[in-house]
């Protein structure tokens, strides 16, 4: 998995002094991974959990059970609190929130989407949801929900320090 380089090594001369952390679920840490690769990662990357269950989300990040069963722990909400959570407890600027599927099941209606969420300063500041094709399965799938997140991490970095 190697989103292009320079994407990188953009977002670890961009963070300067700030530091970032994440809560991941479907990407099952592949946005750690990424983040872990930025030169000197320590000076900006504190950490991140991956929550693949109900239950984990819930003891581990604090979301709400109800609201996680009725979405089956997949909605813009979810990624949100995982990213404000993520951010929390890491006490770290930016905090990186995702939840969706990486295989389609009855649950998703038999597609592939997921959420991701950026929080700055313990706000949201993006929240989205990505959509892929059906035949992306597995890691396939959770390594392009891994870039797009990462770009996405990258483009805002750009904008708040105005070099986009």
């Amino acid at each position: 998995m190697n989103p292009n380089e320079d994407i990188l090594e953009n977002i670890g001369r961009l963070l300067v002094s700030e530091t970032v952390a994440t809560a991941e679920s479907v990407t099952a840490g592949k946005l750690q991974f990424l983040l872990s690769q930025i030169k000197e990662a320590s000076d900006n990357f504190k950490g991140g959990l991956t929550a693949y269950t109900l239950e984990e989300k819930v003891n581990l990040l604090g979301i709400d059970e109800e609201e996680g069963r009725r979405c089956d722990c997949v909605s813009a909400g979810i990624a949100q609190d995982m990213a404000l959570q993520a951010s929390h407890l890491f006490n770290t600027d930016y905090g990186i929130g995702v939840t969706g599927y990486a295989t389609p099941v009855e649950e998703s209606n038999f597609t592939l989407y997921a959420y991701f969420a950026i929080a700055y300063k313990m706000e949201i500041v993006i929240s989205e949801k990505i959509d892929l094709p059906a035949d992306l399965l597995g890691p396939d799938a959770q390594e392009e929900y891994a870039k797009i997140i990462i770009a996405t991490f990258e483009n805002l970095l750009a904008l708040k320090s105005g070099t986009l």
